[in-house]
């Protein structure tokens, strides 16, 4: 197993970091910072912690005035560009968030994210002024560097992984589609994979407004449509009728199902925690027209209380002549993961299509 992300942030880093910033600042004493910053409980602190711990430390050794300290960090940031600096927009979060440093604050966040990335720090400043981060994310959006339109949408998603969520726009996201709209066409995959993430997020909570966006958008600019089919996922791995007729997959009727036969078989059907199992599917599509069909395995989990939770894994979404016979085999791994723990017991395994189930199968987890 590799070393934890956190470890990036070490000695070897902050001294080869003092040493930038003593080009400028000759008055930085980077054993003292250093010393602060990597002190007893350093250690037990995580990844975003050792971020603050060291955004907080490179304040208590710059200049005490938040002006003169921004002109040593943009002196060096053009040496400054990947992940590890997050924490100079991080910088602007903790120190530049008094009114009177507004301005400054807003050309330190921009000229920052293309090097590393402004959406974590942003979020501060929209929980306080919304109405005015929001303006300013207009503005962000029209920039010509595709870095600071993608902070633009991912700074204000509500959901954003990592992030502080942002309440307000999940009750209302009026202020956040506003934005949406000023980039749904971008001709930068990297915004428009922010764009579309941030329309997930929305789904999550107003599934029927992301319905009538998608509806509104879909069919006016290519670029758009890879927007509204990303931005819908969670919609379609749900099965969203009205999403699923959006997008052409077929329905099933009272009178005919989607599927005319089904197999579906897990081999073995018993097996140990962090064991692997194959899964094997075969159907055939109905006569008839051509059929846009979406397969998905979907596994009731058990957790730790012994309830269940299903989550869904695709396997195949394409469109197949009437009558078409589908077949296949997946490997899934039932090892623990940092998203998921497994736990024993009989687990039920769906076989969907179009999220509708054709047929399931069980198989046993053990324990090891």
């Amino acid at each position: 197993m590799g070393e934890p992300l956190k470890a990036m942030y070490n000695e070897q880093f902050l001294r080869s970091f003092s040493e930038k910033v003593r080009t400028v600042y000759e008055a930085f004493h980077t054993e003292g910072f250093i010393a602060a910053a990597i002190d007893d409980t350093w250690d037990g602190l995580e990844l975003k912690a050792r971020m603050r711990r060291i955004t907080q430390t490179l304040g208590a050794h710059l200049p005490e005035r938040y002006e003169e300290a921004l002109e040593i960090l943009f002196a060096i940031d053009e040496t400054c560009v990947g992940f590890p600096y997050l924490f100079f927009p991080d910088f602007v979060e903790v120190y530049g968030q008094a009114e009177e440093h507004w301005a400054l604050s807003m050309k330190a966040l921009e000229r920052f994210t293309p090097k590393s990335s402004a959406e974590f720090a942003v979020r501060p400043f929209l929980l306080r002024e919304p109405q005015k981060m929001m303006a300013q994310m207009e503005v962000w959006s029209e920039s010509p560097n595709e870095h600071v339109r993608r902070l633009a949408s991912e700074g204000c998603r509500p959901r954003l992984p990592w992030g502080q969520a942002l309440p307000m726009f999940k009750r209302d996201p009026a202020p956040v589609l506003r934005v949406l709209e000023l980039l749904k066409a971008d001709p930068s995959l990297y915004v428009r994979k922010s764009v579309a993430n941030n329309l997930n997020d929305i789904a999550k909570d107003h599934p029927s407004v992301v319905l009538d966006t998608a509806r509104r958008w879909r069919g006016v600019d290519p670029n758009t449509d890879w927007i509204v089919r990303h931005g819908c996922r969670t919609l379609i791995r749900k099965a969203d009728p009205e999403v699923m007729t959006l997008f052409g997959y077929a329905e099933a009727s009272e009178s005919e199902a989607l599927t005319s036969s089904e197999a579906f078989a897990a081999a073995p059907s018993v097996l140990s925690i962090g064991g692997v199992c194959e899964l094997r599917y075969e159907l055939r599509i109905r006569e008839g027209e051509p059929a846009h069909v979406r397969i998905e395995y979907g596994i009731d989990f058990v957790k730790a209380s012994g309830r269940s939770s299903r989550k869904a894994f695709l396997l195949s979404d394409k469109t197949v002549p009437g009558g078409t016979l589908l077949n296949g085999t997946r490997t899934h791994r039932w090892s623990d993961l940092t998203t998921r723990r497994h736990y024993p017991g009989e687990h039920r395994i769906a076989l969907l299509v179009n999220g509708r189930e054709v047929a399931f199968t069980i198989i046993q987890l053990e324990q090891n």
